[in-house]
């Protein structure tokens, strides 16, 4: 398909950033994050396009992928890579940092499925890749909130692929364990296994989600990777 565009929510650091990389030597990339000063130090690194979206705003999430479709006429693909850690006991999270995490992880990734395919159902196709969390499939004792957060954006990704009645646009999810990212540093050592995938390495079977082309046999909605580090 030649040179297509993609958007990275969360392109400035961890996985988006590696996600970015892979995709830059053939394709052009937006990356999306919240922090003005990081997305225009990465737009710059990489030499590609940056917007300043906090994915908690709908109006930002809308008029950010506008501003990419009128600039490039289509939008091939995009990666949700945006996520926001809540650790720790229910009783010691502040109310603030709860309400926060759900903005992100829950309204925000609803804002950008919504709006993502929206772009892509009226070019008539492309792929979106939720990346959620292995916490989801398997519970850890003090992340209560960050897994109930995910867990919701897995079972929207579920039913959103459910009700696309067609393989041209393709919603899938993929669901690493633990790496060592900025989000982990957050986390804390305790919740970095032993055996770990690097960022690099789980941005390779996001990219090649991303760049499944319309014809592919691919079933949408398929968990592809439910990996703990262990692959």
């Amino acid at each position: 398909m030649g040179a297509r565009t993609f958007v990275v929510v969360g392109g400035t650091s961890g996985l988006g950033l590696a996600v970015a990389r892979l995709l830059l030597d053939e394709h052009r990339v937006v990356v999306f994050g919240d922090v003005p000063a990081e997305v225009a130090s990465t737009a710059d690194e990489l030499g590609c396009d940056g917007a300043v979206c906090d994915v908690s705003s709908h109006q930002q999430v809308r008029d950010g992928l506008a501003e990419v479709v009128g600039r490039y006429g289509t939008i091939d693909g995009v990666a949700a890579c945006a996520s926001m850690w809540a650790g720790g006991d229910l009783m010691d999270l502040p109310v603030e940092h709860i309400r926060r995490a759900v903005e992100i992880n829950v309204l925000g990734v609803t804002y950008l499925l919504r709006e993502a395919l929206e772009h892509l159902h009226r070019q008539g196709h492309g792929n979106v890749v939720y990346v959620g969390a292995m916490a989801v499939a398997a519970p850890r004792p003090g992340i209560p909130v960050y897994r109930a957060t995910k867990s919701y954006g897995s079972s929207l990704v579920d039913s959103l692929a459910e009700a696309q009645h067609s393989n041209r646009v393709k919603v899938m999810q993929l669901h690493p364990g633990p790496m060592p990212t900025r989000l982990q540093e957050r986390v804390g050592a305790e919740f970095l296994d032993e055996v770990y995938a690097l960022p690099e390495q789980v941005a390779t079977e996001v990219v090649r989600l991303l760049l499944l082309e319309p014809d592919d046999l691919y079933v949408s909605g398929e968990r592809v990777l439910r990996a703990d580090g262990r692959w």
